[in-house]
This record gives C-alpha cells, structure tokens and sequence, in this order.
C-alpha cells in the first residue's frame, strides 16, 4: 500500500506548484512498476477524486482516494485498510515515512521508506 501523497512529496522536485500532477506522475510510474513486477499494489492519495489517476486502475493496481478531513485522510484510510485485511493476506508493505501512519500501523505490518521506493521505481526504468 503506497502513502502517494508522501511519497511524491519525498523530493523536492517542485511537486508543491502542481499536487495534481505530482499525483499522476507518479501514478503512471506506480502503474508501469505494478506491470513490471506483477504484485497487486494498492496507491492512496489525499483529496476528491482524479478521473485521470482514477481510470489508471487495473486488475493489480487499486486507485484510491481518502477525501476525508484533514491532510492524513489518506492515512487513516490505510490504517483502517490493514486492519481490515485477513490474516490470510500475504506480507501488507506500506510506503510511507509519515511517522504518525507507522506508529498507528498494526504490528508486523513492513514499512518501507519512499526514497527506497523510488529508488526501485528508478531502477525499474519506470
């Protein structure tokens, strides 16, 4: 599961003039990523929904917006996620540096920096 919002907010590559196309940027990496290496991947960003970031959804890449209240909407929303998911559910990463999303995380639940995120992402070519 992939905080978005933290992750293109990880380098500072002028993302704060244009949010919007920050987050579908790096949608469509995350999407040739996910086609790539084939593991279902869940992307989360803050805020309404963009028909543009939204219509990238597949079987293997869920899209998902949190416009609740407040800028850690989407936090909550992977919070609840995870805890929602079975015990059966293979090995759940989160991609995030959000310090108030990982202490709030269930145990055992891996959490991986986004600067080693994008780093795969660049490897990837993608």
């Amino acid at each position: 599961m992939i905080d978005g919002n933290n992750v293109f907010g990880s380098r500072p590559d002028g993302w704060w003039r244009d949010r919007a196309g920050a987050a579908q940027r790096l949608a469509h990496r995350v999407d040739r990523w996910q086609a790539v290496v084939g593991e279902p991947v869940t992307l989360v960003f803050d805020g309404a929904a963009v028909g543009a970031i939204s219509a990238l959804e597949r079987d293997g890449l869920a899209v998902r917006f949190a416009p609740g209240p407040g800028p850690d909407a989407a936090d909550r929303w992977i919070v609840a996620e995870v805890e929602g998911l079975s015990t059966a559910t293979p090995e759940v990463v989160v991609v995030t540096a959000d310090r108030g999303l990982i202490v709030a995380l269930p145990p055992g639940v891996a959490v991986e920096g986004p600067a080693t995120f994008l780093a795969r992402l660049d490897e990837a070519g993608v």
